[in-house]
């Protein structure tokens, strides 16, 4: 399957505090609302069906593995943006005061699958990763 022939994926997640999650998915990352009950929201997530829906809070540890030096947390989901779309929502999330647990950077500058990448977490704790490669072809180029 090409990206050009993907459908959206649906992706339904654990959330505490179901009116905080609504508002940062709403209000910070601009994601369109649908459909919801008193226990789950529907999200438009960049063309994807995002669901919160409520589950009381753990006090399980999030797990990390190194990238680069980096402490990446696993899981995390997010979507691959265009070059100047990445840019641009980089600045939108710091403009919103959005706490980065890592910092937009470019991982393997002028190498093959040079790309812009950020994470950071929701009111929930469940961690997204955004990026962006600078030539899309190379998605999963090796």
């Amino acid at each position: 399957m090409t990206t050009s022939e993907l459908s959206p994926f649906h992706l339904a997640i654990p959330v505490h505090n179901l009116e905080e999650c609504r508002t940062f998915y709403r209000d910070v990352l601009n994601c369109e609302e649908g459909r919801s009950s008193d226990h789950w929201v529907d999200f438009n997530f960049f063309g994807h069906q995002l669901v919160i829906h409520y589950k009381a809070q753990s006090t399980e540890d999030t797990h990390t593995n190194s990238v680069d030096g980096k402490s990446v947390p696993v899981p995390h989901y997010g979507v691959v943006l265009p070059w100047n779309t990445f840019q641009d929502f980089a600045k939108q999330l710091s403009n919103k005061g959005v706490d980065f647990i890592i910092e937009p950077y470019i991982r393997f500058e002028g190498q093959v699958g040079e790309q812009a990448t950020m994470f950071f977490k929701d009111p929930a704790g469940n961690a997204l990763e955004f990026k962006a490669f600078k030539d899309m072809s190379l998605l999963f180029a090796k």
